[in-house]
């Protein structure tokens, strides 16, 4: 199949089939006497597993072990396990800062009155300044 037709198999663009290539993440495809990538349906398994290690926050290199392990039969499974584990440390890791994130804007909403006047703890708080006062926009050097 041409890359259109992998691109839609795997729920990947063609553009970043082509990077995948590029970068060395894939093999180079075939090509057609015309030139074009040709896929057979192990390419395109290759591009869903891809697809669905990146879509669970996988970074590239990581795919890149994912896919060696993949291939190797003779992997043991507590390697795979391993940086699984690293991975899901990584994203919690990022849900603590996400919610430590929501927790200060809400807090920041909270305090701001969101009314006419121009006293506002979001923009004090972005400045550095706390609660605290801070000069109009126009009044700064």
């Amino acid at each position: 199949m041409n890359i259109g037709e992998a691109a839609r198999a795997s729920s990947l663009p063609t553009k970043t089939i082509r990077y995948y290539e590029q970068i060395g993440l894939i093999k180079p495809a075939a090509r057609s006497g015309g030139n074009y990538r040709v896929y057979d349906e192990a390419e395109v398994q290759e591009l869903r597993f891809i697809h669905r290690a990146r879509r669970l926050g996988f970074s590239v290199g990581e795919v890149a072990e994912l896919l060696d392990l993949w291939r190797n039969r003779s992997r043991s499974s507590r390697q795979v396990k391993a940086l699984a584990a690293r991975h899901l440390e990584d994203v919690d890791a990022k849900i603590a800062a996400l919610e430590a994130m929501r927790d200060t804007l809400n807090d920041l909403l909270e305090r701001c009155h969101g009314d006419a006047r121009p006293d506002c703890p979001i923009l004090a708080d972005l400045a550095g300044q706390g609660g605290a006062s801070y000069p109009a926009p126009d009044k700064i050097d």
